[in-house]
């Protein structure tokens, strides 16, 4: 089991690190969009990501047994799939709402752990923003269901990605991530050459690619595997309770996008139930 001991400032560093990185990148792919579509940038986004870790990271240095490869698979497929969903879901909504949607996934995920009836209490704070955020009665924003149900299915991909990570980060020998990314990409890239075809590789995309590949998948998922070897998997729910907050802040300032009032009262509503919720579950930790 990863150890969870020492100083925690390093690992809670690595997280908030990651989300910036992330969502910035995330926030500048959109840029992207117009030419080469959602699925196209996530191509680039996993493809690239793969040939970079593998290059700096060279994993076949320690390979990992047998008995290790269904996990790998298991943490590359819920990342392609959370990577692919999430990124349909920002050519639809905004970035801050598609990630307050996301982030329920981690939110569901201390939730089942749980035990303990008042906890269930962040359940209903969740819902409630959730409430005010999707079109639901007279006051809503506008939002369209095929984003919404992206962001959805993007929630369901991060809770099993945290869990698959965790397991995924006890693997021998380093290299996680790479050996993870590649197996993201092995599906990932088909799907977005199918969507995108040649113009993947004209050089301005390619170059954009590249950045949003560093920012967006090789530097965070590098960060947080090194946190996951130290954070338990509600401590991390904590930190990451965040990242609609980031990732609203990012929009804003790369893609001008603007959220009303009721929002981000929404968008609270959910990061405090989320951050609340693994709080309180890690106390008996």
């Amino acid at each position: 089991m990863a150890s969870t001991t020492g100083n925690p400032f390093v690992p809670a560093l690595a997280v908030a690190a990651a989300m910036v990185s992330q969502y910035a990148g995330a926030a500048f792919a959109k840029h992207l969009f117009p030419l080469v579509g959602s699925e196209g940038v996530v191509a680039l986004r996993v493809g690239l990501s793969a040939l970079i870790l593998l290059g700096w990271l060279r994993p076949w240095r320690g390979l990992p047994t047998r008995a290790e490869l269904p996990t790998l698979l298991l943490y590359g497929v819920t990342l392609g799939c959370m990577n692919l969903l999430i990124y349909r879901a920002f050519a639809l909504i905004p970035i801050g709402i598609a990630v307050a949607i996301e982030v329920t996934g981690p939110l569901a995920l201390v939730l089942l752990s749980s035990r303990r009836p008042r906890d269930f209490s962040w359940l209903a704070c969740a819902a409630f923003g959730l409430w005010l955020l999707l079109p639901l009665h007279a006051g809503a924003a506008d939002l369209d269901p095929k984003g919404i149900a992206y962001a959805f299915g993007a929630a369901a991909c991060w809770a099993l990605y945290i869990v698959f990570g965790k397991r995924a980060s006890s693997v021998q020998g380093g290299g996680v991530v790479a050996w993870g990314m590649l197996a993201a990409s092995l599906f990932i890239v088909p799907v977005g050459a199918f969507y995108a075809g040649s113009s993947l590789l004209a050089p301005n995309v390619l170059v954009g690619g590249l950045a949003v590949a560093v920012l967006s998948s090789a530097l965070p998922y590098t960060l947080e595997m090194i946190a996951l070897r130290r954070l338990p998997r509600r401590v991390f729910g904590i930190m990451v309770s965040s990242s609609p907050a980031v990732s609203a802040l990012a929009g804003f300032a790369v893609l001008g996008e603007r959220l009303g009032a009721i929002q981000w009262l929404a968008i609270a509503l959910v990061m405090l139930a989320s951050g609340a919720s693994a709080w309180t579950g890690t106390r008996d930790a």
